[in-house]
């Protein structure tokens, strides 16, 4: 669909101003979620924005108190999944931020560069794309 293509490159082209990485993996499957499925709950804002920031956040404490390794890389994914669930912010891809940020062995600003920025970012896109399309209204729900 030509709205996530619209997505991902201007998360490339902020990068590029920005001089900061802000594309990861798991936001070309955030992307199916939020033009495919718009409607779905798990595609909402609440769950985009939070499911991110949970999983990223979950990243960098398992980095910082037990490093990247076999056990942290699945608690990681497992975790995300746990606290996104008692949160009502269950977003799939989150699981994904998770397991980049482990894997990359990230620091805090993981949390803001690119995860928020790139969210915020997906987000807007979704905004404007969505509500352009008569028979779309996004999001369903804020919170």
């Amino acid at each position: 669909m030509i709205s996530s293509t619209v997505s991902i490159w201007s998360i490339l082209a902020i990068t590029n101003l920005s001089g900061h990485s802000l594309l990861i993996g798991s936001f070309g499957a955030t992307a199916v979620l939020l033009f495919a499925v718009p409607d779905a709950p798990l595609s909402q804002p609440r769950n985009l924005i939070g499911g991110h920031l949970i999983s990223a956040t979950i990243a960098v404490i398992l980095v910082a108190t037990l490093g990247t390794n076999f056990f942290t890389i699945g608690v990681s994914v497992g975790l995300s999944i746990f606290v996104m669930y008692l949160t009502h912010t269950l977003h799939p891809p989150g699981g994904a931020t998770a397991m980049i940020g482990v894997l990359g062995g990230v620091g805090v600003d993981f949390i803001l560069f690119p995860v928020l920025i790139g969210v915020m970012i997906l987000l807007v896109n979704a905004l404007v794309v969505n509500n352009l399309v008569h028979h779309r209204k996004y999001p369903v729900v804020w919170f």
